[in-house]
């Protein structure tokens, strides 16, 4: 670990420089791409800086301590420190997500259980669209397919974080299928009903991300269908885009014009391929994003939502928690930082093994 600290340290010394340079700021897109690994790079390099000191420290307290006992506790605190120091290196060390920086497209679909699937699944909707609330986030619904209740067939909304925060880094973790066991509102004797949804997290791709050859393109229009403004139902403003080299389909329909709807479909399609083009390149992530949502069905399950109860359970870490009202109502910080801390722990063993 530590011949790969003075790496990074050294590294870190001669960005410094070039970022020094006037003449590197010519070219925007070198500087800003240097920028950012000098960014990376800065607290690790500081955490190294302060281990080397206190373990300098120490052992100056143990040569003390031969001679005067009085400097052994400076030297035993010294050393906690140095080791906490060392736990932070490890956990600073774990390879970063290269998306963790980006926003998000969030697809929910209804599954087994009719109406009552496509309910909760506006219930997930609305639980992520507080939880962005309560994180200072933005969402948009770019597309929806609403039911007769009021619940959702389908719906995909796009999640943007603050600056610099990355919405990916904390919804990666929500792709799967979600059971909800509760009394539904359409049952007039009383039983708990099981359902599903499928919720797929992809993230959003920026147009130098991935590029899109029109010709590759095939764009149909329709007429729109279901609850909306006035101009659905009467034009065709809803667009359906075919990514012809992938098979891959997006449309949308919840704009009034046509061109608005073909901006949110190519957002959507660009986070596809994406996920796509990293599916191909690494294969990790191809399992991890497949096991996402395949077939929506009670069996697949990462989390349940057991509303008599008031109980929230993710099965992936064994996390349990009696507080369902409030996670519903987007406090999901709990059950996304077991998540992120057990993704940091696997990462910490795999690369302790690999070292």
């Amino acid at each position: 670990m530590f011949e790969r600290l003075a790496d990074l340290a050294a590294e870190h010394a001669q960005l410094e420089q070039d970022l020094a340079d006037p003449e590197l700021h010519s070219d925007q897109d070198r500087a800003r791409t240097l920028s950012r690994r000098y960014g990376e790079l800065t607290p690790i390099v500081q955490a190294y800086a302060e281990w080397q000191q206190t373990s300098e420290d120490e052992a100056t307290a143990r040569e003390l301590a031969r001679e005067d006992l009085s400097f052994a506790a400076e030297a035993d605190e010294l050393a906690a420190r140095r080791e906490g120091l060392e736990q932070r290196l490890n956990v600073l060390l774990v390879p970063k997500d290269p998306n963790d920086e980006k926003d998000v497209i969030l697809e929910v679909k209804a599954g087994e259980g009719g109406d009552e699937s496509a309910l909760f699944a506006g219930d997930l909707l609305r639980m992520y669209q507080r939880y962005a609330e309560r994180h200072g986030w933005k969402t948009e619904v770019l597309d929806s397919t609403m039911t007769g209740l009021g619940g959702y067939k389908d719906v995909t909304m796009a999640v943007k974080a603050r600056g610099g925060e990355g919405a990916w880094s904390q919804l990666k973790y929500e792709g799967g299928v979600h059971r909800v066991q509760r009394v539904p509102a359409t049952e007039s004797q009383g039983r708990i009903h099981t359902s599903a949804a499928g919720v797929l997290v992809l993230p959003e791709a920026d147009p130098v991300d991935v590029t899109i050859d029109p010709n590759d393109l095939k764009i149909d229009v329709f007429r729109s269908s279901g609850p909306g403004g006035q101009s659905v139902n009467t034009t065709d403003s809803a667009v359906r885009i075919t990514h012809l080299p992938t098979g891959v389909v997006v449309s949308c329909q919840n704009e009034k014009s046509q061109l608005q709807n073909k901006e949110q479909a190519m957002r959507v399609l660009r986070a596809r391929l994406l996920a796509v083009a990293q599916e191909e390149a690494d294969a990790a992530a191809s399992a991890e994003r497949r096991s996402q949502v395949a077939t929506v069905d009670r069996s697949q399950r990462v989390r349940t939502y057991n509303f008599p109860e008031n109980r929230i359970s993710d099965h992936r870490v064994g996390f349990k928690a009696y507080n369902l009202d409030q996670v519903i109502d987007g406090d999901l910080d709990a059950v996304i930082n077991a998540l992120i801390e057990a993704d940091r722990a696997e990462k910490i063993a795999g690369a302790d093994a690999a070292g």
